[in-house]
């Protein structure tokens, strides 16, 4: 027993093992609650938050449909943004933020349309986590070409 404490002491963890879960879920109630202001989470935008959780936070099939379960019931309950983006703030650097903001955008024109809510609330979600615009307008360019 000792002999296994030493060795997971002494690892190295890698990047993702030492990031909270809290701030996966709060990216993913981030880009649920983007999904979900033009009233309708359509199977587009489902399927980019899939790819995007598979691809940046190594999850399998399994795991994507348990943090989106977990983040559209935190959607439901929450009253604001803030906890969200703080959580992000304190677990990303600027440049995850800036990937996020690319995947927020392919969220958002995965369907085809803009809704003008939907372009308000990225760049609100944008500002809360000390995104510049012209960050977020690359980050649209990047998911737009993508």
């Amino acid at each position: 027993m000792l002999e296994r404490l030493k060795s997971l002491l002494t690892s190295a963890p890698t990047p993702e093992a030492s990031r909270p879960p809290d701030v996966r879920l709060a990216a993913c109630v981030l880009l649920v609650e983007l999904a979900q202001a033009d009233g309708e989470f359509s199977a587009e935008e489902r399927h980019v938050i899939g790819n995007a959780l598979k691809r940046h936070f190594g999850l399998d099939e399994a795991g994507v449909a348990a943090l989106v379960a977990e983040a559209e019931a935190a959607v439901r309950r929450s009253v604001d943004h803030f906890t969200f983006t703080r959580q992000v703030l304190q677990g990303f650097d600027l440049g995850q933020r800036m990937v996020l903001a690319e995947v927020m955008w392919s969220v958002i024109l995965a369907d085809g349309t803009l809704a003008d809510h939907e372009a308000y609330l990225v760049r609100k979600l944008a500002n809360l986590l000390e995104l510049e615009p012209a960050y977020l307008s690359e980050a649209r360019k990047n998911a737009s070409a993508g």
